[in-house]
């Protein structure tokens, strides 16, 4: 696959409401540093996540409920679901499936074309359970509501259930199906 430099992506420039968005058809397309993937995005659910990090609902100074709606008073340096800043701009959409179209250093070529669904938790490597040094896709770094994602190769996975022949992702038109713990079919 021929990747574009460029790319169409919805960008978040700030908190608040839906006019926050702006569109743009000339975004450049991520490259996939060491250890991560490069994802054409076949689709992009809408999660509370982005909804919630869009408005500032997730700062300390709001105490309202969540309503979708901008907050007026928003603590820039705590707004975001693993309570470090954002910076603007910023891709949103957490829940992206899509297809592995590039690979960076240290990943296998053999996952260029699999079929994957993202794992949205993004967790410090060297240490996996502490909650101080988490994050989420699409919060703290860009997500999929664009053409091109990039990802931490762990945060791009291909559910048993969804592999086809030979353990790899199946092709266009095949139907997923629960497979058990087989993946020779």
């Amino acid at each position: 696959m021929d990747i574009p430099s460029t790319m169409q992506a919805m960008v978040l420039k700030g908190h608040g409401g839906l006019d926050q968005y702006d569109w743009h058809t000339d975004w450049p397309t991520p490259t996939p540093a060491a250890g991560e993937v490069l994802v054409q995005v076949g689709a992009c659910g809408l999660n509370n996540t982005d909804v919630n990090t869009r408005s500032g609902w997730y700062s300390k100074t709001v105490s309202e409920a969540t309503t979708g709606g901008a907050f007026d008073e928003v603590d820039e340096k705590d707004p975001s679901w693993g309570g470090a800043p954002i910076r603007f701009p910023r891709i949103q959409g957490a829940d992206v499936c899509g297809r592995i179209v590039a690979v960076g250093e240290g990943v296998s070529t053999d996952r260029i074309g699999e079929r994957i669904i993202t794992d949205c938790w993004l967790r410090d490597e060297d240490d996996l359970l502490n909650r101080n040094r988490t994050g989420y896709f699409g919060s703290e770094r860009d997500g999929g509501f664009a053409q091109f994602t990039k990802m931490p190769s762990r945060n791009g996975s291909c559910p048993w259930g969804l592999r086809g022949r030979g353990g790899r992702a199946g092709a266009a038109g095949e139907t997923a199906r629960r497979t058990g713990d087989r993946d020779d079919l």
